[in-house]
């Protein structure tokens, strides 16, 4: 089991080296917007703050995917 524990941390130290500044970037924006996502929930649909959260947190993480696929995409391509 510590062989495995020990990969894991060896690939993520590796991805995170070689993508930290998109994957920074991707953090930003998905904090940001959980709280952006919360406020306008509470405000414009007058839903509870659970339900604000539980939207809050399920869609920016769909959308932290998609930024950070667009975001390695675009700089292959500005590289070029």
């Amino acid at each position: 089991m510590v062989e495995v524990t020990k990969g894991i941390f060896e690939a993520s130290k590796e991805i995170y080296s070689s993508n930290r500044g998109s994957i920074l970037r991707t953090i930003v924006y998905t904090v940001g917007h959980f709280a952006i996502a919360i406020t306008v929930l509470m405000l414009v649909a007058d839903v509870s703050f659970m339900i604000a959260l539980t939207d809050a947190i399920v869609e920016p993480i769909a959308n932290s995917v998609w930024y950070f696929i667009l975001d390695k995409w675009w700089a292959s391509k500005s590289k070029k």
